[in-house]
């Protein structure tokens, strides 16, 4: 899907609507800045690349210069470039880190917050909210969504339930040799924390912040989780080891799965391999009749606490939302878009409408813990541990107790 020759046509677009984004300051002298950007390759490279140079045409006292540093890595990286003094002006890093960088000192507040709100989706706004303080400039968001072969199953057969997506998935399995009715990575707690939002649980409480409890050992969590063992399991029997998120993507895409779950980044990889997809929300979960509640994660780009031109950071990083640029970066990497803007894919739809029931992942040092922990409880409820003491042991290694 990417598409590396939209960049005259943004950069036209871009100078028509020039006035979204003020001119950069550089001290107020005019002076030559260079702004060092982390990202990730293989897509978001090309995109800050080429956004950057649109912003030179608009503001010829600035240039832009990319730095491969993969998301995964920039929290921990800042924690020493930045101090140093060889850090970067802004950097992408993922929302659930938000927490751990602010605590630390790593980054600057929003400029004109009030302003990026109205521009964004809510729940990209939600998410890069920290004690009531925003931080950051959504690029992308992010959540999951079930795929769907269309060679095996119809879009109006799609299952709306957890219960008949189980149905569906024994009986396809045993008359279909070599291929399974479903599949996912079942221990990974990105995607297993669906079947812990039963009557609106949430991972550290409703607004994402309690540490009391993370949530995970509740009633609901401990209902919704025996149901991952109890039903889905034997609708997918084959050990947790055996299902990583490599397996499940490899299984699709060759054909031999009906659905599964994962993103949009999956979308050109299916594409490529040929196979005739759709997209639909998440099934319901038991007693409830709407799609079950999915993390949504969002893509930040961060301006550095430690930059000397915070400033002219900040305005990139808003030019980084306008249309033009968000339209850019679908065509170049797939990813969701962070503003209200129409893109050509007819796979958006089922994500968007599954975003409606998504909530964004906490950012909260302690979330930080989160992902071994539900990793571990989740492996060995789906291979037949006891499910209440699994979420014990889970809740009691993120709290620390």
């Amino acid at each position: 899907m990417k598409k590396t020759l939209l960049l005259g046509a943004a950069v036209a677009a871009v100078f028509a609507l020039a006035g979204c984004s003020k001119k950069a300051s550089s001290g107020g002298n005019g002076g030559a800045v260079t702004l060092t950007v982390w990202e990730s390759d293989n897509g978001p490279d090309q995109f800050i690349q080429q956004a950057g140079e649109a912003y030179t045409k608009l503001h010829p006292n600035v240039t832009i210069k990319y730095v491969h540093v993969e998301l995964g890595d920039s929290s921990g990286q800042i924690a020493l470039d930045g101090p140093a003094g060889v850090g970067p002006d802004l950097f992408a890093a993922p929302h659930d880190k938000l927490g751990e960088l602010v605590n630390s000192g790593h980054v600057a507040t929003t400029l004109n917050p009030e302003k990026i709100k109205g521009q964004i989706l809510g729940a990209c706004s939600q998410a890069l909210t920290y004690k009531g303080t925003m931080y950051g400039y959504p690029v992308s968001a992010e959540t999951y969504a079930l795929f769907y072969n269309k060679d095996f199953i119809s879009e109006n057969d799609v299952p709306k339930t957890w219960e008949d997506l189980a149905k569906f998935a024994k009986s396809f399995n045993a008359a279909s040799s070599g291929k399974y009715g479903f599949v996912m990575d079942v221990g990974n707690g990105y995607y297993t924390i669906v079947f812990a939002t039963a009557n609106g649980n949430r991972l550290f409480g409703a607004t994402g912040d309690d540490t009391s409890n993370s949530g995970l050992n509740t009633p609901d969590a401990v209902k919704g989780m025996k149901f991952f063992q109890t039903a889905l399991r034997p609708a997918l029997n084959v050990p947790a080891a055996d299902l990583t998120t490599s397996v499940a993507d490899s299984a699709f895409a060759a054909g031999s799965a009906a659905m599964h779950i994962t993103g949009l980044w999956n979308v050109k990889p299916f594409q490529d391999a040929g196979i005739n997809f759709g997209v639909a929300p998440l099934p319901s979960l038991p007693g409830d009749d709407k799609p079950c509640a999915s993390f949504s994660g969002t893509r930040a780009m961060f301006v550095s606490a430690y930059s000397e031109h915070p400033q002219e950071a900040a305005d990139f990083a808003e030019f980084l939302l306008t249309p033009e640029m968000q339209k850019l970066r679908f065509d170049i990497t797939g990813a969701m878009p962070s503003i209200d803007v129409k893109v050509d894919s007819p796979y958006m739809p089922g994500f968007i409408e599954q975003l409606d029931y998504a909530f964004p992942m906490p950012s909260i040092p302690q979330m930080g813990a989160f992902w071994e922990a539900m990793a571990n409880a989740s492996k060995n409820i789906w291979d037949g541990a006891d499910v209440q003491k699994e979420l014990d042991a889970a809740n009691a290694s993120i709290l620390g107790l």
